[in-house]
């Protein structure tokens, strides 16, 4: 799985012109298209605490700010608090002489304790931890009531004049007065706005207070000018941002705050709108119910060998390709294909269907290709065929029982559904040492769907094609400056 990390030396060309590895795409088994994060739309399936496990719908978690009730992030390090019990003996005057068990808030990885900032320790383990409440939250309460209720004003308006434009200027007695209006909040559970003529919008509206700029501003201490400052004893960037509330300047003054919460998201194609990916919704799980990933159904190309990288030398680089499917396949090598022509042709071929198969048109829009290339490739002539994926004969050391009539000039090595292809590239004489050297070509491989459809129930082999760059390495010496 090490190349998962190492995504930029091979990537594939999405169907909105974004280059990503294979590992950041997804294809959709519907419209037979590669898909990227661009080209997906993201719904929010669950919100759950990555330390307790609690998952809540998305109506709770906005009620609780999306944050953990139960668990505390260090406000230092940012890393998960635990709790820590410790004995206390009997206070004096009290009639209880054992001693009791008290418990505190405590950071494994850089030992911060709320101890560190006097905050009280607690009688149970899950105890009412205090939080420090912002000093503004009266004033941004009041901001945000005041921003709700022009909302509230600006959409009934706007409903007023959508309905009299219906109505060709007739307005009975009860949207006059707007009655009808006032009946449909209350049944829908929303809070009745003041009826009045001319001064509806200052009659509503509740009264907040300006903002005033002061002109009288402290002056810093003479500690600032002639003592060192100790950084240790100074909250970083990190620290003010994870409380924008408090921002405190000491790290004496830190507080724990409550964990937010991550969430668990479902991927939806833009065109087809079925779902790319699924997950479930138990928090403990990571298995999914829907997982269209890209190297489930599409060949993979690794970099397995290349000679050093001249300009305007040969070298020779291979590359293995690897059929993840259940069917076998065949593999030809072009060139790159230029999107946006690729879609006239097909808009070309579409306008003879009738109104009831054309396309519907795509949503994203189209990408610039972000990869420009500066090696020349030279590809193979003829197809390789790859057959189906065989879990049991990566443990088999029989040997390959297909036999393919491959050019041994082109394959050089085969193993079960993987075969090693050789290429010849030509770098530019332009290129400077250091340089990374960029070529790319089209895969052109066939696609079994297995989704049945209304007009087809058995598979149907569709030809496919993608383009490919890879970035083997860099100019060797040997090129003039």
């Amino acid at each position: 799985m090490s190349y998962l990390l190492r995504k930029d030396y091979v990537q594939y060309e999405c169907t909105c012109g974004s280059c990503m590895s294979i590992a950041e795409l997804y294809f959709c088994r519907h419209c037979l298209e590669l898909r990227c994060g661009y080209c997906v739309c993201h719904e929010v399936d669950s919100h759950y605490c990555s330390n307790c496990m609690e998952h809540l719908p998305s109506a709770e978690a906005r009620l609780k700010k999306n944050r953990c009730s139960t668990c505390f992030d260090c406000p230092n390090c940012f890393h998960p608090l635990s709790v820590r019990a410790t004995m206390r003996s009997a206070e004096e005057g009290s009639t209880k002489s054992t001693p009791t068990k008290r418990y505190y808030l405590s950071c494994f990885f850089c030992r911060w304790t709320t101890r560190d900032v006097n905050i009280q320790d607690q009688t149970v383990a899950a105890g009412n931890w205090p939080v420090k409440e912002n000093p503004y939250a009266n004033l941004l309460t009041s901001y945000l009531e005041y921003y709700k209720m022009i909302a509230m004003t600006e959409r009934s308006q706007k409903e007023k004049k959508s309905y009299g434009s219906l109505r060709k200027g007739y307005t009975s007695l009860t949207d006059k007065y707007g009655l009808t209006a006032m009946i449909a909040r209350k049944r829908a559970g929303l809070p009745s706005l003041q009826l009045g003529g001319k001064d509806f919008n200052q009659t509503s509206l509740p009264n907040i207070a300006p903002c005033t700029a002061e002109e009288d501003i402290e002056p810093l201490p003479d500690s600032f000018f002639t003592q060192v400052p100790d950084l240790t004893k100074v909250t970083t960037l990190e620290q003010r941002h994870a409380n924008p509330m408090l921002q405190t300047e000491v790290t004496s003054m830190l507080h724990p705050q409550h964990r937010h919460f991550y969430i668990k998201r479902s991927l939806r194609c833009r065109k087809c709108e079925h779902n790319v990916s699924k997950p479930e919704y138990n928090p403990g799980s990571i298995k999914f119910k829907i997982q269209l990933a890209a190297y489930y159904h599409m060949p993979e190309v690794k970099i397995m060998t290349f000679e050093p990288l001249i300009c305007g030398k040969h070298s020779e680089i291979i590359l293995k390709v690897t059929n993840p499917t259940q069917h076998l396949t065949s593999l030809q090598f072009g060139d790159l294909v230029d999107k946006d022509e690729e879609e006239k042709r097909k808009a070309a071929f579409t306008e003879d269907q009738t109104d009831e198969k054309k396309v519907q048109p795509f949503l994203v829009p189209k990408l610039k290709r972000a990869i420009t290339t500066n090696t020349k490739v030279v590809l193979p002539t003829c197809s390789v065929i790859l057959p189906p994926r065989d879990d049991a004969a990566e443990y088999d050391d029989t040997g390959d029982t297909h036999n393919f009539q491959d050019d041994p000039k082109i394959v050089v090595w085969r193993k079960g559904n993987k075969a090693a292809i050789k290429f010849m590239v030509i770098p530019n004489a332009s290129l400077a040492n250091g340089d990374k050297v960029i070529f790319g070509f089209s895969l052109e491989y066939g696609y079994v769907n297995t989704m049945p459809t209304l007009e087809q129930r058995q598979p149907q082999r569709t030809e496919m094609q993608v383009n490919v760059y890879i970035t083997p390495g860099t100019v060797s010496t040997g090129c003039e400056d």
